[in-house]
């Protein structure tokens, strides 16, 4: 009896001992857990704090606040990289939230020790401040110096950003909310530092330090669609030196010509786009997509109408100018006008042609008048740097801001951004809707689109989709001019107010056009390529007030890759929707 007692009670104390050891356990884990989202929250807030600092060009406060960042990110680690955690963590299931908070605590680290610390010694290149100078200079000296470390800290903030992507959710909400924002930031900085180490790589040259630059660039028409965006409506000539940037008067495009002698674009080009003279005829030089093609084609005209060959070409929107405006602020016309980020694109995409009536040279020169007001604007003092870069970086994301090169070496750099406005070569899915206006008027300000990408699963090495197309003519009832609302040559034989497009699908690599049906009857397509992407393109008229539906039908490659469905940088907001699953 009393072994046996003395064994219950040896039992007792084990028991017990265990229940203290796991409660301690739970408990110091539960501290450290505690802590560690402290600090890793701190290390969040205080990396963003550099971030901010940093554009506003604070670099004092910048690296303040980046030592900071680093010293509570170290703090997180110590206690994510304890053994206790690491063992917690490994548990199915009940491990996730830690695993999560450790994986992210590793990445915070990473950024503030591989990327904000090293990037707050290259603190002038990245500051808006000290990267733009009044007069439209741009500090190259700044760009070049520092192009070493971004392009470090760019490699790392890309890894850094891979890894955050791919850290799971879990069913923490607190921890699963943080897990979002660290994505966020992360992105946001990547895009940032990605950016500035392509600026620091070629702006330097192509701004003109070794030697002055010029670059045709091109104002597009939104109202009147190109497949760069819009008809080519005005145009100036950029000059740099030395980071001084200057523009030549902005003109219209009444100077140039229909029948400039041909280039060379190569055999696809000359497939699908020969038949409208792009080459020659300045009203067509656009209709491509690819902007390399449209930079390459107001070089030739250029230096054919003036002797000049520029370095590069650029193109621009009224859209883009609106973004512009609400970074600089108004300007004010000779006449007293005030042009502003909310009139402008009205202004200029509708307003003009109805007070200016048939006059179009009168249109012409009030549309060169408020270029030119802009432009001087940009060339004296910027007061908000960040916002202006802010602005253009949106144009660039939008397509509204397209940059060629005639140097391959920048132009091969260009292409891998935004900026670039290239249709890719990869097999990657791909579905990208092209208008371009048949009807020489400018009924495309008043259209709509929507558009549906869907693929059916990644079974077999092909597989049925579709891609839908929604346009629809919202141009109210009233009177209209000829120039606006007619159509050129009508050869639909349409009344006032219907629109005429040429709608253009660049389909996947490899993809293979079954049917094509325009609200709900079989249509017959023309059949181009466009850098190895098929392209199909169906004319069709739209009428005031209605929305004609196009289906095509395709059978393309089960290609790995994310979906893309490039957006025509024309007025409206398009609905985009992609039900494509994502192949391995």
């Amino acid at each position: 009896m009393v072994a046996r007692r003395k064994k219950r009670r040896i039992i007792r104390i084990t028991f017990g001992a265990a229940i203290l050891v796991v409660v301690g356990f739970v408990g110091w884990l539960g501290y450290e857990g505690l802590q560690a989202r402290s600090d890793l929250e701190k290390a969040q807030n205080f990396a963003m704090q550099a971030k901010d600092a940093l554009l506003s060009g604070d670099t004092e406060n910048a690296s303040q606040a980046a030592d900071d960042a680093d010293r509570y990110a170290q703090n997180a680690q110590s206690s994510v990289d304890s053994f206790p955690w690491r063992v917690t963590s490994a548990v199915p299931i009940l491990g996730a939230p830690l695993d999560s908070t450790r994986q992210m605590t590793t990445i915070v680290s990473g950024l503030t020790q591989d990327v904000l610390l090293p990037t707050v010694d290259a603190g002038s290149a990245v500051s808006p401040d000290q990267l733009i100078l009044d007069g439209a200079r741009i500090n190259l000296a700044a760009l070049r110096d520092a192009a070493p470390v971004l392009e470090t800290t760019a490699a790392a903030i890309t890894d850094l950003d891979a890894q955050a992507q791919a850290v799971d959710s879990t069913y923490i909400g607190p921890i699963d909310d943080a897990r979002v924002q660290l994505q966020d930031q992360v992105s946001e900085l990547s895009g940032l530092l990605n950016n500035t180490s392509t600026a620091a790589k070629i702006a330097p040259a192509m701004l003109g330090a070794d030697g002055p630059r010029s670059y045709f660039v091109g104002f597009q028409t939104n109202a009147e669609a190109r497949g760069t965006g819009g008809l080519l409506g005005g145009f100036g000539v950029v000059r740099a030196n030395d980071g001084a940037v200057g523009v030549d008067d902005v003109t219209s495009n009444r100077q140039f010509r229909f029948d400039y002698a041909p280039i060379d674009l190569g055999p696809e080009f000359q497939q699908s786009y020969g038949h409208s003279r792009p080459t020659q005829d300045f009203r067509n030089s656009n209709i491509s997509t690819h902007f390399p093609y449209a930079g390459q084609i107001w070089q030739s005209m250029w230096q054919q109408e003036t002797g000049e060959r520029v370095d590069g070409a650029i193109a621009t929107d009224p859209v883009a100018l609106s973004y512009v405006l609400d970074a600089v602020g108004d300007v004010t016309l000779p006449d007293g006008e005030t042009i502003t980020a909310d009139n402008v694109v009205e202004l200029t995409e509708s307003t003009a042609y109805t007070r200016f009536g048939e006059d179009q040279a009168a249109r012409k020169a009030y549309l060169e008048t408020v270029a030119q007001t802009v432009v001087q604007k940009l060339t004296g003092r910027i007061s908000r740097p960040q916002a202006l870069l802010e602005a253009l970086g949106r144009a660039a994301g939008e397509g509204r801001l397209a940059v060629w090169s005639s140097v391959p070496e920048e132009q091969e750099v260009l292409a891998t951004t935004p900026l670039g406005k290239v249709v890719p070569d990869d097999p990657a899915p791909y579905a990208s809707v092209v208008i371009n206006n048949l009807g020489g008027n400018k009924l495309d300000y008043y259209l709509e689109r929507e558009i549906e990408y869907a693929a059916g699963p990644c079974d077999g090495e092909k597989r049925d989709s579709t891609v839908t197309v929604r346009l629809t003519n919202s141009l109210p009832a009233g009177d209209y001019t000829n120039y606006v609302a007619g159509m050129f040559d009508n050869p639909v034989g349409a009344p006032v107010g219907t629109n005429l497009s040429d709608v253009g699908l660049l389909a996947t690599q490899g993809a293979k056009l079954n049917k094509v049906t325009v609200n709900g009857t079989s249509a017959f397509g023309f059949n181009g390529k466009e850098r190895g992407h098929p392209m199909f393109n169906v004319q069709v008229p739209i009428p005031q007030g209605e929305t004609t539906e196009l289906v095509y039908e395709l059978t393309e490659p089960t290609a790995p890759g994310e979906p893309r469905v490039p957006i025509q940088p024309i007025i409206d907001k398009p609905i985009i929707e992609a039900a494509v699953p994502v192949c391995g």
